[in-house]
C-alpha cells in the first residue's frame, strides 16, 4: 500500500510542484492550503508524512506541528517543515516543536524527495 503524504501550503505553484514530485514517487497525496484544513484532514486520515509550510493563514505550521506532537496517536507522523524563513532560530524552533526535518524554500527537488524517502523508509 502506498504511503500517504499530506501537503500543507498556501502557495498554489508550490503545491503543484510538490504534488507532482510525490505522485511521481508513488505516494498517495492530498493537499490543503492552511493549518485548520490540515488538522481536519489529519483527523479524517492520518498521513505517514506531512510537508508543512510554516507561514500560512489561520493556523501556521508551528501551531500545527505543536498540536500534532501533543496528541499521542499522531506521534508517528513524520513532519518536514518548509519555509522561506531560513534563519537558524526558525529552524531550531521547528525542530524543537517536533518536526523531523526542516527545508528552506526554494529547495532542491531531489533533496526533498530523498528526505521524504529516508523518513518513510
Amino acid at each position: 500500500m502506498a504511503k500517504y503524504v499530506l501537503i500543507v501550503d498556501d502557495e498554489p505553484n508550490i503545491v503543484l510542484s510538490l504534488e507532482f514530485l510525490m505522485k511521481k514517487e508513488g505516494y498517495e497525496v492530498q493537499s490543503v492550503s492552511n493549518g485548520e484544513e490540515a488538522m481536519q484532514a489529519i483527523d479524517e486520515k492520518a498521513p505517514d508524512l506531512i510537508l508543512l509550510d510554516v507561514m500560512m493563514p489561520r493556523k501556521d505550521g508551528y501551531e500545527v506541528c505543536q498540536e500534532l506532537r501533543a496528541n499521542p496517536s499522531w506521534k508517528e507522523i513524520k513532519i518536514i517543515m518548509l519555509t522561506a524563513k531560513g534563519r537558524d532560530v526558525e529552524r531550531e524552533k521547528g525542530l524543537a516543536l517536533g518536526a523531523n526535518d526542516y527545508i528552506t524554500k526554494p529547495f532542491a527537488t531531489q533533496e526533498l524527495v530523498e528526505k521524504v524517502k529516508s523518513l518513510l523508509g
